[in-house]
């Protein structure tokens, strides 16, 4: 039984031709080894059944630098045992693509007359040549391409993609391009302070939206003469509107308030403010350098020093921008958008709905039809149903801007400066 215990040690490696001459040479049990063991040679199991593509080259079991136990055991891989070999006929195979079949046939062959002599007198099932193609599963690689296919498929339908409207400003620092997305999501959180009670004239008992009308379209032929930035007119009206909602006011102080505002604008806007004398002249000496003095000191404890809220303008930078807009349609917008500063009706809409509401209307007054493109759409939050509504007053007043009393708007932009914009055609088919 002892040249019984050797043969049966996976570990000892030996050739066949050795064992007669050792302990087991002369019995009966060596007789049998030596007329029935034959080295491993091809016995046609390959034919016929192709390997599976994924199928992973082999290793042979035992190799000459592996460490070897006084049992012959082999230490450095795991010993070939009828459990050990269930188990690897029983594991999926790993996808790896072979080199060609043929080379594969040969490595298989060699690496089967490296094992040990007692190894090589089990039958070994490769799972990879035993399962048809059809039993095995499905590479992973094929699962990859599968999924990337869905991914393009989907990428596909998309159709018109966001555009990137500030790319051309990607080397102008002044720009900001790198948080300027950032910069009007705080102005869209913030233009609900700048919001006003759009009946607030019924806290007033001494003037009314008419008065107000008079005293803004007067107020833009002063930021007209005095040749004053666009965003000083905005914050003007701002200032305004928002002390008239918390201080009543009396007839006779309602131009000493616009005045006043504008002072606060300029010196909030403007690089060269308007000396105060210069505005007590304008206003026709109704009022004392003190007078405006103390009303300035009034209107900014009111407003508790609020002068940096977001106005119209403000977001129509930005909106023209998004609409890919000419000269000619960032001033027929300018020109829409103070003919409804002046009417007290327009106070019900948010500071960027009445930009985006301008842009629209200055668009299909020029185009002749309606349009409003995606990128505006998704640029100011606002459909073009959203601001028919809006549009509508907004060609209204275009329509009555020459005519009646309030004509301050109307004779600025009907000079050259202004391209004549005021003679442009409304977009009557809106209404």
């Amino acid at each position: 039984m002892e040249g019984l215990g050797e043969n049966n040690n996976p570990g000892l490696i030996r050739p066949i031709h050795g064992i007669r001459g050792n302990s087991m040479e002369g019995g009966k049990f060596a007789s049998e080894v030596g007329t029935n063991r034959r080295a491993l040679r091809d016995i046609r199991n390959l034919v016929g059944n192709p390997p599976y593509p994924c199928a992973v080259t082999k290793r042979p079991l035992t190799d000459k630098n592996d460490v070897v136990d006084k049992n012959m055991n082999n230490v450095g891989r795991r010993p070939m045992t009828r459990k050990f070999a269930a188990s690897l006929a029983n594991k999926p195979p790993v996808c790896q693509q072979p080199q060609d079949s043929l080379a594969r046939h040969e490595v298989i062959e060699i690496e089967k007359s490296k094992r040990p002599a007692a190894v090589r007198d089990f039958t070994v099932v490769d799972v990879e040549e035993y399962k048809s193609a059809s039993d095995l599963p499905l590479p992973m690689l094929d699962e990859e391409m599968d999924n990337c296919e869905l991914e393009i498929e989907m990428e596909d339908v998309v159709v018109d993609p966001i555009p990137d409207i500030d790319i051309c400003d990607a080397n102008n620092p002044l720009a900001v391009v790198d948080y300027v997305e950032d910069i009007y999501k705080f102005y869209r959180e913030a233009e609900t302070d700048s919001c006003v009670c759009p009946n607030y004239m019924s806290i007033q008992h001494d003037i009314n939206e008419k008065m107000r009308a008079i005293l803004i379209d007067w107020l833009i032929e002063v930021h007209y003469k005095f040749e004053l930035m666009e965003e000083t007119l905005f914050l003007t009206v701002n200032l305004i509107d928002r002390f008239l909602a918390r201080q009543p006011v009396v007839r006779k102080k309602l131009q000493l308030v616009g005045v006043t505002a504008m002072l606060l604008a300029c010196k909030y806007e403007e690089v060269s403010v308007p000396v105060v004398d210069d505005l007590i002249l304008i206003s026709d000496r109704a009022y004392t350098r003190q007078e405006v003095l103390e009303m300035e000191k009034l209107m900014v404890n009111t407003l508790q020093f609020n002068m940096s809220l977001p106005t119209p303008y403000v977001f129509m930078r930005r909106f023209l921008k998004a609409s890919q807009s000419d000269r000619k349609m960032e001033l027929l917008s300018s020109f829409i958008i103070e003919l409804s500063l002046v009417e007290y009706e327009m106070l019900k809409f948010r500071p960027s709905f009445l930009a985006a509401a301008a842009i629209y209307t200055a668009q299909c007054s020029l185009k002749g039809f309606k349009y409003w493109s995606r990128a505006s759409e998704l640029h100011t939050n606002y459909t073009e149903n959203q601001l028919l509504e809006c549009s509508r007053l907004m060609v209204d007043f275009h329509q009555r801007a020459g005519a009646g009393k309030l004509t301050g708007v109307h004779r600025k932009y009907s000079t050259n400066k202004y391209g004549y914009t005021a003679k442009s055609e409304p977009a009557c088919f809106l209404l």
